[in-house]
């Protein structure tokens, strides 16, 4: 990740209530005055991380960070209660508010980039640019894909390892499974089961494996609610429509942006990406060959970094 700006504190952080129970880690660091941009983490559950800042030009870009519902630092952990798209997209107005900030780029990873897109189509009006990568539209062919049979053959072994914690009757509809024991009162399985579905997820995010994204994602605080959140959005088809992104890339014909795919990403194959660049007229679409899904991979973090920059050019920010 040698492209990526050099480590930067952040400025301030603060909890925002935003129902009765959850509470969300909000940080903001870069240049106060500069051109705000909001970034999405993914999983859903699975929290910022520090190098996430490191993203954007600190001299540039007001940088806002924040652990969404029920992960990273935010409380309850793990919590899916009101845990749902709409109160996400709810409570980065709240964010936007309370920074009284009227517009800002929009920058988000796989399920932050599904995020990314449900808001830029929600409040158009709100978002200067959008950098998008690893592409997630929350279709159930995708869930399929990755949980049920597509990727398995291309990781039989680890495979293997995924499907090991539930039993043969029970593993036609993996992601119920998985939900339902993450759900359960037995503490043992129910931990059993995050690792397992966390540590499927880190084995097949990179082309090469990567020890740093094992540990971080087999790390139990992570690993519960990574499992935990996402098992809970797939249930429910990410409480979105099926197709719903496609059919509403209309409302994006006003944002410049760009997406970034890598070229054997394993976990959201790239025709998603390609799909959302013949519906989107104003994304350029950069295709990273040697990289998987991650955006810890060298060749995404120099693409990610370059879209940060280009979107300055487009915004007119020297």
């Amino acid at each position: 990740m040698s492209d990526l700006y050099p480590p930067i504190h952040e400025n301030r952080h603060f909890y925002l209530k935003v129902d009765d129970e959850h509470e969300i880690y909000v940080e903001e660091c870069g240049n106060e005055a500069g051109i705000p941009v909001v970034f999405l983490h993914g999983g859903p559950g699975a929290g910022c991380e520090s190098y996430h800042r490191q993203l954007f030009d600190p001299e540039k870009y007001r940088i806002i960070l924040f652990d969404q519902r029920g992960c990273g630092r935010s409380h309850p952990h793990a919590s899916l209660h009101n845990n749902t798209t709409q109160d996400l997209i709810a409570d980065m107005e709240k964010i936007r508010k309370e920074l009284d900030i009227a517009q800002w780029v929009v920058a988000g990873g796989s399920w932050g980039s599904t995020l990314a897109l449900v808001y830029a189509e929600t409040f158009p009006q709100r978002v200067l640019g959008l950098i998008v990568r690893g592409i997630f539209l929350a279709s159930k062919a995708e869930i399929e894909w990755f949980y049920q049979g597509g990727a398995s053959k291309f990781f039989p072994d680890y495979w293997e390892d995924f499907i090991q914690p539930i039993p043969e009757d029970e593993r036609g509809d993996l992601v119920q499974a998985y939900h339902r024991r993450l759900n359960g009162d037995n503490e043992i399985a129910r931990m059993r089961a995050a690792k397992a579905w966390s540590l499927w997820e880190a084995r097949t995010a990179t082309l090469l494996p990567s020890s740093s994204i094992m540990k971080h994602f087999s790390d139990p605080h992570n690993a519960l609610s990574i499992a935990r959140i996402e098992t809970h959005y797939f249930m429910h088809d990410c409480f979105l429509e099926e197709n719903q992104l496609l059919d509403n890339a209309s409302r994006l014909k006003n944002i410049p942006g760009y997406i970034i795919h890598g070229r054997y990403d394993m976990i959201c194959p790239i025709q998603q990406a390609f799909s959302l660049h013949k519906a989107w007229e104003l994304s350029g679409l950069y295709i990273v060959q040697g990289a998987g899904h991650s955006a810890s991979e060298a060749g995404i973090t120099t693409a990610l970094v370059k879209a940060g920059n280009d979107m300055l050019k487009d915004l007119r920010v020297t």
